[in-house]
């Protein structure tokens, strides 16, 4: 996985675009990450044994689920803080580190100093001090699932990460859990979706700063895929069955609009949609 150390102390302050494949020398360091505040990439983190993270609010949203590893990192003694997502761009590590600024923190983090309104550097170079992670999470796996299939047409499945889509997935209709902005590491290759799929849904993040949280959508263009982000106060990031089942379109590429479909469909009406075009 892409990243730099941004520390001369001994403990390391990662600076990552995404926490989805933790590195052996991620543990006992300090995380800065463009990933969600959602519950598996606290999971993630607690699984690298990482002395503290930050990551993006995206938005909050339904359920308060952008920054649910908050809690589930106290349980490890872990510090956790999220930067708003107004402040940094979600996706992008160096954006973060360079203009978030904090907008929660768990217990552990706060026990270090750490505080909401302070620049993420300064809240990551506090949680340097922080204890080592002893005690492993129990497993946690992201989940697939078929959610329709009808003859003749593409099938629609439920990814909590776009990181489980597999080859198979080509020509189908993905909903994934993960949030709509591309990776700054993928900017330059224009890389929105690693399977060449008919149609994909993403979370929105709460749109963020630079509308990052919609930045898939025009790549996903360039590849004839039709692209939509769900309303981040209609559903959970990180868990596709909550897009799926109350998910309301905030946003789609140029594609979509192309073969019908509009913004304010359910998540569900979306992808029959989709299912149903053909091309």
């Amino acid at each position: 996985m892409a990243g730099r150390n941004a520390s001369d102390d001994d403990v390391p302050i990662w600076v990552l675009d995404t926490v989805t494949k933790p590195a052996p020398e991620h543990e006992d360091s300090v995380i800065v990450a463009g990933s969600h505040g959602g519950v598996y990439p606290g999971y993630l983190i607690a699984k690298a044994a990482a002395r503290g993270v930050i990551l993006n609010d995206a938005g909050i949203g339904k359920d308060k689920a952008g920054i649910a590893s908050l809690d589930y990192l106290d349980a490890f003694g872990i510090a956790a803080a999220t930067i708003a997502h107004m402040t940094g761009r979600i996706g992008d590590g160096e954006d973060m580190i360079q203009r978030g600024i904090v907008s929660y923190t768990n217990k552990a983090a706060g026990a270090l100093g750490c505080a909401v309104g302070e620049a993420a550097l300064e809240a990551a170079r506090k949680m340097r001090l922080g204890p080592v992670a002893t005690m492993a999470p129990d497993p946690f796996e992201e989940a697939r699932y078929k959610l329709r299939a009808e003859p003749g047409e593409p099938e629609v499945w439920g990814l909590d990460s776009a990181s489980l889509l597999i080859p198979e997935d080509a020509g189908r209709i993905v909903i994934t859990g993960s949030h709509g902005g591309v990776l700054a590491a993928n900017r330059a290759s224009g890389t929105a979706i690693y399977q060449p799929v008919k149609a994909a849904v993403f979370h929105d993040a709460g749109i963020g700063r630079d509308q990052a949280g919609l930045s898939r959508l025009p790549l996903l263009d360039d590849k004839g895929i039709a692209g939509a982000v769900i309303d981040g106060k209609t559903a959970r990031i990180g868990d596709a069955r909550s897009l799926w089942e109350s998910g309301v379109v905030s946003h789609i590429n140029e594609t979509a609009r192309l073969w019908g479909l509009r913004a304010g469909l359910t998540c569900q009406d979306f992808a029959v949609g989709a299912a149903k075009k053909k091309v």
